[in-house]
């Protein structure tokens, strides 16, 4: 009568096991993946601000005249129009709530510097994902085998994530 109820013990345990597993993946990692790719994106979209404003200081010095009319936004997508007497200086956001007040040409080479750094940052930021991912993966696999699941021929597999 032993052997069965030390089957049992070892059941529940495998069970425990993969509980404890399913947990960590679903609590820790793809949180951890949620929030890394959140990051990633924020800073796309930073980068997509100063993109924008290159092109917009690109277009600024082809333009003879120094007097500009733009629609500057209030908030709430309420515009009013505005009217520079002078746009040969602009303030650029530097970081931390920071602005300061450059030349066009001085402009362009700060974001220049900026949009590789921002750029090194989400290559720094995919390269965590995968990481993320592969371990995700890792522990898939490692819940496959615990199981004792047969796997699956590759071209039936789908993306987990």
């Amino acid at each position: 009568m032993s052997p069965p109820a030390d089957s049992d013990t070892n059941s529940y345990s495998v069970d425990l096991k993969v509980l404890q597993y399913e947990k960590f993946i679903d609590e820790v990692l793809k949180k951890d993946l949620q929030r890394v790719m959140e990051q990633r994106d924020a800073v796309y979209e930073q980068i997509s601000h100063y993109l924008q404003l290159k092109n917009t200081l690109q277009a600024l010095q082809g333009t003879d005249s120094q007097c500009l009319k733009a629609d500057v936004d209030l908030g709430c997508n309420f515009y009013a129009q505005a009217q520079v007497e002078d746009s040969s200086k602009i303030y650029v956001l530097v970081g931390f709530g920071f602005f300061v007040e450059m030349e066009h040409d001085e402009a362009l080479r700060f974001i220049d510097k900026k949009t590789s750094q921002l750029t090194a940052f989400t290559d720094q930021l995919t390269n965590n994902c995968a990481t993320i991912k592969a371990n995700i993966r890792l522990v898939l696999e490692g819940l496959r085998e615990l199981q004792g699941l047969v796997d699956l021929p590759e071209r039936s597999r789908r993306e987990v994530f």
